[in-house]
């Protein structure tokens, strides 16, 4: 049994982005020469995310405005969280969206239905954080 461990970094621009790094997860598990196995893909931030779904801007719209209907980030004062920090509805928002994901590899490849990928989400960003790919396999 082999492991692997790489580190991405993501700096946003916006406070709130989704960004498409299932290539970043592929080139890993190439980098690993691992051929079958799991590969994790976690979030190493609690304002963050990792999650699975269809990379189709409509649909990452609509994630954004449900994610804002439940947890607004204005007004500030409605949470109790928000004395220091201003973030309490990205630490809802990571909630919700999840933390991680694991993935089967078959044959140096994630093992995939046609239209899934992984997205990284970001809910107060602006600053670099990162994101761990842990595999194992052989």
């Amino acid at each position: 049994m082999k492991t692997f461990r790489k580190e991405v970094v993501f700096k946003t621009s916006q406070r709130r982005e989704f960004i498409n790094m299932t290539l970043s997860v592929q080139e890993a598990i190439r980098e690993s020469g691992i051929q079958e196995g799991l590969v994790l893909v976690n979030a190493m931030h609690i304002t963050a995310s990792v999650f699975i779904n269809d990379d189709e801007r409509g649909l990452h719209h609509d994630f954004e405005c449900f994610l804002e209907k439940v947890a607004p980030e204005k007004p500030y004062s409605q949470y109790e969280h928000n004395g220091y920090e201003d973030n309490a509805d990205a630490h809802i928002k990571r909630q919700i969206m999840g933390r991680e994901v694991v993935c089967a590899i078959t044959k140096g490849m994630l093992d995939f239905g046609p239209w899934e990928q992984i997205f990284y989400g970001e809910f107060d960003g602006r600053r670099p954080k990162r994101v761990l790919i842990k595999i194992i396999g052989e």
